[in-house]
């Protein structure tokens, strides 16, 4: 595949280099082998089930050795809200009340939510906000009709000219009302519950990935809110951000596989989704990294409960890497039992979920400490689990690899072969789910960070169809970051509450207990 100077320049531009590119186009045209779920991860099998006693002990665990650790929260937060509200950017711009009533429409266009978000719109955050807006229009609201006063409020939130929410960050949007005088955002809320489990001699750090174009928002927002939440929480906070690097975009190509070209010629580089994060996460340096999504808050009275199985998270985690590098150690050392090794054998298989291969066996001793030191010597995440209650989205599998060895991944519906009935079946018996909860030791027994990128499973990555200016293209997602970017990690799974996931994915979610002061 030929390319001019003047793409070679773009591609260089932007911290490519032409052969990663020629490597992205190969990958679309050969394709991506799906993924070999060997079996559904459950309590009998890779997923450690929680009870009171384990929760305290854990908590303990934490709480004993927080202040002699660094601790960092990673959020991602690049995503904008337009998705939210799609079904009310729908209705704004179709909906005609000279044509048609509201129930009429809704009925005609399967529009349940439209009829929820209409019943709750009271409960909202927003609501005495838009109200303000429309008043300051000359709007009347209280003497609309109910159609009228539906598509006028929904005007409201997301008209460029006016609250403009679609084109927010998530993170800043009205998510709270405590009082009716304050409202808090996702990215406020992070800051609460980082105090109760983020932080380590009264300093809780995060560290926020965002769109470049944000930042300012998000700064003077911080500053907004700073002195208030650390009057509350006797808490100082150090926040960090950083941007989805351009050098992780991928080639956007045709449905014949040639670079997609935009009106002027030149090559459409797309965002290659929350894998490209990898690179974020491993510029950072903490002991202990905890990980969750900008989305997934909860008002403040739930907060302990979520914070104490984040701490929980946190003590199964120095419990096993305590261990682990008290292991690393004793291989490293002249003699080692053949009484040590079996224990370190035991430890993997019954305690860190390692499917030993069936070849170990037949290893020399030499051979077998330096499988176990490779084992062992990687970075941890420790991923809660929830029950299945039908979300889209990924879940705990054992996956099966080309040379028949078994580990346990987080893996999303679209990386599995559903043609085949084996693997479907297998999917539908999942009982759990991926609420992107982690806490991650990105450090090795020697204090010295991994090297995140040598852990990737770069053949989990995603091929989608999109469209772009009325054209189909194909795009590629990298491994996510959960999934394929912690291929390789020493992964552990355990079952949490439900009250711990509560992301808002359209604005209706707001409605939902976890996000309302009065149920």
């Amino acid at each position: 595949m030929k390319f001019t100077d003047k793409d070679i320049q773009q591609i260089e531009s932007k911290g490519l280099n032409l052969d990663l590119v020629k490597k992205q186009i190969e990958i679309f045209e050969t394709g991506i082998p799906f993924t070999n779920i060997s079996e559904a991860a459950t309590i009998k099998s890779g997923i450690m089930a929680l009870n009171d006693t384990l929760i305290k002990k854990y908590v303990a665990v934490f709480d004993a050795e927080k202040d002699n650790k660094s601790l960092l929260k990673f959020v991602p937060a690049s995503g904008a809200a337009s998705r939210m509200f799609k079904f009310l950017f729908q209705f704004v711009n179709q909906y005609n009340s000279n044509e048609q009533s509201i129930n009429s429409y809704i009925n005609r266009n399967n529009l349940r939510e439209l009829s929820l978000f209409m019943v709750g719109m009271e409960k909202f955050p927003f609501y005495n906000k838009v109200l303000e807006l429309l008043k300051s229009k000359g709007i009347n609201y209280k003497t609309l009709s109910t159609q009228e006063k539906v598509w006028h409020f929904a005007k409201a939130m997301l008209d460029e000219n006016q609250l403009n929410f679609g084109n927010q960050p998530k993170g800043l949007l009205p998510f709270h009302q405590y009082k009716k005088d304050h409202i808090s955002t996702a990215f406020e809320e992070h800051l609460y519950e980082a105090a109760l489990y983020a932080s380590s001699n009264g300093l809780a750090k995060l560290h926020f990935t965002i769109s470049e174009v944000h930042e300012k928002k998000f700064t003077e927002e911080f500053k907004n809110i700073k002195h208030y939440i650390e009057q509350i929480t006797g808490v100082t906070f150090d926040i960090s951000f950083s941007y989805q690097q351009q050098s992780t975009d991928t080639i956007a190509v045709t449905l014949q596989n040639k670079p997609f070209r935009e009106s002027d010629g030149s090559i459409l580089f797309r965002p290659s989704g929350h894998g490209a994060l990898l690179k974020n996460l491993n510029a950072l340096d903490a002991d202990i990294v905890f990980v969750k999504n900008i989305d997934n808050v909860v008002v403040y009275k739930y907060k302990d409960e979520v914070a104490t199985h984040k701490k929980v998270l946190a003590g199964i985690l120095l419990e096993l890497q305590t261990k682990t590098f008290e292991y690393l150690h004793h291989l490293d050392s002249e003699e080692i039992s053949e009484e040590n090794i079996a224990a370190i054998e035991n430890f993997l298989t019954h305690k860190l979920s390692v499917k030993i291969s069936d070849e170990y066996k037949k290893y020399a001793d030499r051979y077998k400490i330096e499988y176990l030191q490779d084992k062992l010597n990687r970075p941890i995440r420790i991923c809660g689990m929830v029950k299945n209650e039908g979300e889209p989205g990924g879940g705990p599998f054992w996956v099966k690899d080309h040379k028949s060895n078994q580990s346990l991944q987080i893996v999303e519906s679209a990386q599995i072969n559903l043609k085949d009935s084996k693997q479907e079946d297998i999917l539908k018996n999942a009982t759990h789910f991926n609420p992107v909860d982690l806490v991650c030791g990105i450090k090795n027994y020697k204090g010295e960070k991994f090297d995140l990128e040598n852990y990737v499973d770069h053949n989990a990555a995603f091929i989608t169809q999109k469209t772009k200016n009325g054209k189909e293209l194909k795009a590629l997602e990298l491994p996510g970051l959960w999934n394929g970017s912690m291929a390789h990690w020493t992964t552990i799974f355990v079952e949490v509450p439900i009250i711990t996931f509560n992301p808002v994915k359209t604005v209706n979610d707001l409605l939902k207990a976890p996000h309302q002061i009065k149920e």
